[in-house]
């Protein structure tokens, strides 16, 4: 049996075009599975399949460790209020099995980390609530300056020391690059914010213990960034735990 890690990587329903189709399919973006490639993690993708809301055992049972990704906005009504009019549509089946994920995840203290929505998934699943719309409410476009590209959308965080923020990415003051309009308001309870823009704005959340993280920017278009190598280590040593 080999020894390497499963990451489930969860992924959206998206309109796709390839070779002679245009249809929906699961949409993964390849830097996020070639990070986790990288670092010897076998990957797994899982597809907002809704049987998951009732049942997310299924799938978690045969990973090692959980990897949410960015996306669209989730539903304003998952936590309480009503949406903000720049809010994109949201996409209510992926809300659902997301959230039942983590929460079952979180139970089982499996290895999760989520990136950008995921943060948000992970906040929004414990219950927490978000910011709807920052460049409105801060009146600053610091975290998206521009739309579909990462470039010119870097900023410094500045994570706790000590925190598993810190030591996933080996530095406590840190330079990210982003692309998101929304943030954590309320922090669930059980969650510490271990990381800030300079503008206040929460950008690494995590659990008390083991290994729950989520960071508000995009690790995986950073060939240097070892944040999701820190899931594949966490989910190696659980995999030789339970082995």
């Amino acid at each position: 049996m080999t020894s390497a890690p499963v990451i489930g990587v969860c992924a959206p329903l998206e309109r796709a075009r390839w070779a002679v189709w245009d249809m929906p399919a699961a949409v993964v973006a390849a830097n996020y599975l070639e990070a986790a490639w990288a670092d010897g993690a076998r990957t797994v993708v899982i597809p907002p399949d809704p049987a998951l809301v009732d049942d997310p055992g299924s799938v978690l049972a045969r990973i090692d460790g959980l990897l949410l990704l960015g996306g669209a906005d989730i539903a304003a009504d998952r936590y309480g209020q009503l949406p903000h009019p720049d809010s994109e549509a949201p996409q209510h089946v992926r809300d659902a099995v997301e959230i039942a994920l983590v929460q079952a995840a979180h139970t089982m203290d499996l290895p999760t980390l989520g990136i950008c929505r995921g943060l948000q998934v992970i906040n929004v699943a414990l219950g927490g609530t978000l910011r709807q719309h920052l460049p409105g409410e801060l009146d600053t476009d610091m975290h998206r300056r521009e739309i579909g590209r990462f470039d010119g959308n870097e900023h410094d965080v500045r994570l706790a020391p000590g925190s598993l923020a810190a030591t996933a990415t080996g530095a406590e003051l840190h330079r990210v690059v982003s692309h998101h309009h929304q943030a954590v308001g309320t922090l669930a309870v059980g969650l510490v914010a271990s990381g800030f823009s300079e503008d206040g704005v929460v950008e690494a959340l995590e659990g008390p213990h083991g290994y729950l993280l989520g960071v508000q920017w995009h690790p995986e278009v950073d060939p240097a960034s070892t944040v999701i190598k820190s899931l594949v280590d966490a989910a190696r040593l659980r995999r030789s735990r339970v082995s």
